[in-house]
């Protein structure tokens, strides 16, 4: 076993391409709607803590067995095993993380189709006029379109993989280059316009001033698991990345800045929607159908809507492609590690993530009915348990062997900090995180 050639080639490639791995639908879909349904401001500040306390702490040990190892997720974890002298099936570890990023590309392709065709819609003018049923029917008639939906998921899922076969610098690389200052840019040109809505005001009251009579016990919960989703962690994609950094970067440093990142797309995209919402009278709690149903019909009503509405769904777009396409990389990683070349790596992932994807196509016409397992489709399957059961468990095993299994003096010199640095470290992953990600975990369970 080897340990991997590759490197990104600058800091900034590695911090780009890590927050790429994060930013995607948990920031831009699932934020604003979960934060509007437990409560804003208090499920804000509950939120930023666990970022502290359970998402970083746990990314900075996914990518310190990366880097540690140099080699793929499935190799590193093997080969850092042997050194602790623990057992070899610790590997195993990687592959289940594999796993589950194959589940859950299977069905953010699927979605990240949507934003495909509701891009197409916004351009054309399509939702100029309509009302929240027409725009509600039109969604639903999409949905059960199968032609038009597996059309948007093979036309994304294309574009995905064609970057990973490219590689790590001319593929991975250069598109986060790209890509990544475009999004932050059009985030901050949204936020820009929501500044001259009605709605603005109420948005920033709504997301920064916060009630906390309104946190319960399941309003912790949702925080503590969307900290732990909205960072990419618990599925050794940033494991993979961690093999790709350059020697002489801080860990905390770029982990850090990752986070700083990544929780400032939420919030930016949380300003520019709910002023929206807001600017119409609408209920910022509508849920899942906050993006897809509510926006069209609260842009359409605004001046220069139909233009900002298409800058929001290209937003949405690259925000996805972006991180489907650091997704998809561990698990082309691990079939390099055994062997395949990458070309035939990616083409062998994007086949098969297209053909499960199928399934959550179909579970809005033909397979609507079919409900395998606890009374739930195809798409409710891949789209609940890789996310609230899978990710914990693999992010809990993985601050288990970064904090307790590993060497301590690899995993220190991986995380490139001093001894006190990297006993707080240690001790907040031991005795905060891991019992933390445990409370995620049985709450997914529940």
């Amino acid at each position: 076993m080897n340990a991997t050639l590759e490197r990104w080639s600058t800091r900034r490639a590695f911090i780009l391409a890590v927050t790429g791995a994060a930013v995607g639908l948990g920031n831009i879909w699932r934020f604003p709607y979960i934060t509007g349904e437990n409560g804003g401001a208090a499920f804000l500040v509950l939120y930023v803590a666990f970022v502290l306390l359970l998402g970083l702490p746990v990314m900075m040990a996914e990518i310190l067995i990366g880097r540690a190892g140099r080699r793929s997720p499935m190799q590193s974890l093997g080969y850092l095993a042997g050194q602790a002298g623990a057992s070899r099936h610790w590997r195993l570890l990687g592959l289940f993380g594999a796993f589950t990023v194959f589940c859950i590309l299977s069905f953010y392709s699927v979605v990240s189709g949507w934003s495909i065709e509701f891009l197409v819609t916004a351009v054309n003018g399509g939702f100029s006029g309509l009302g929240a049923a027409e725009v509600a029917a039109g969604f639903e008639g999409f949905l059960a379109d199968p032609r038009r939906m597996t059309f948007n998921h093979t036309l994304f899922l294309f574009m995905t993989m064609t970057v990973v076969a490219a590689g790590v610098a001319k593929g991975l690389e250069r598109l986060n280059n790209l890509l990544m200052p475009l999004l932050y840019l059009l985030l901050i040109l949204l936020a820009g316009y929501a500044a001259t809505t009605d709605g603005f005001g109420t948005a920033l009251t709504w997301l920064f001033r916060p009630n906390f009579s309104a946190i319960t016990p399941m309003v912790v919960m949702h925080a503590m698991g969307h900290a732990f989703f909205t960072l990419a962690v618990g599925a050794c994609a940033l494991m993979a990345y961690g093999a790709y950094m350059p020697e002489r970067q801080s860990l905390p440093r770029a982990a850090g800045a990752v986070a700083v990142l990544d929780v400032s797309v939420a919030l930016l995209a949380g300003i520019a929607i709910f002023s929206v919402v807001f600017s119409q009278g609408m209920d910022p709690g509508e849920g899942p159908g906050l993006m897809f149903v509510t926006l069209p019909i609260a842009f359409a009503e605004l001046p220069w809507g139909a233009l900002w509405l298409s800058v929001f769904f290209l937003l949405l777009l690259l925000a996805t492609w972006t991180s489907s396409i650091n997704l998809a990389e561990p698990m082309v990683a691990t079939l390099q590690g055994m062997g395949l070349g990458r070309g035939k790596a990616a083409a062998v992932v994007g086949i098969a993530v297209w053909l499960v994807g199928l399934l959550s196509v179909l579970s809005f016409s033909a397979l609507a009915e079919w409900r395998p397992l606890f009374g739930m489709n195809a798409f409710d399957l891949v789209t609940t348990i890789p996310t609230e059961i899978f990710l914990p468990v693999g992010g809990l095993l993985i601050a288990v062997f970064a904090a307790w299994v590993m060497p301590r003096q690899v995993a220190q010199a991986a995380m490139g900090v001093g001894e006190p640095g990297f006993r707080l470290w240690q001790a907040v992953v031991r005795w905060v995180s891991i019992p933390l990600a445990a409370l995620v975990l049985a709450a997914g369970l529940l």
